[in-house]
């Protein structure tokens, strides 16, 4: 599926991954493209019988057009090499690291502790907005 032949902008996609671990919560969202649709997903990470379990918490399916414009709006292309090395005098905090499938098999990947590329934020919050909106949906 391809929708726009500019360099700076992602086309398409198979897969994005993103890993968030704190003090209290790891979590791994994926977007996989699955036709014309994209499933959002939201896994816990838990740790179960000496190995860490991935557990499904939710998971929400908008259109292909929808979910390539979350991550054309977050510049999601521009944040490949980026690592966000620990702020100094900072305790804690959230790490990231990141790995995107994109426009026929580029790879995309970030990393970062308590230090994000730009939108980052509106990245993460767009994700829990889809995947809120599924719930409302559920209920």
């Amino acid at each position: 599926m391809i929708f726009s032949k500019n360099k700076e902008e992602i086309t398409s996609f198979q897969i994005v991954t993103l890993h968030t671990s704190g003090m209290r919560l790891t979590a791994d969202y994926e977007i996989v493209m699955k036709g014309n649709e994209a499933e959002v997903s939201e896994y816990f990470i838990r740790y179960s019988e000496n190995k860490d379990e991935r557990v499904l918490e939710r998971r929400a399916v908008i259109s292909a057009e929808a979910a390539l414009r979350l991550l054309n709006d977050c510049r999601l292309i521009s944040w490949d090499g980026f690592h966000g090395a620990h702020p100094r005098g900072v305790l804690d905090g959230t790490m990231f690291s990141l790995k995107a499938v994109v426009n026929e098999g580029s790879v995309i990947k970030a990393e970062g502790s308590q230090n994000f590329p730009k939108r980052y934020r509106e990245f993460t919050d767009g994700l829990y907005g889809i995947l809120s909106e599924a719930d409302k949906k559920q209920e």
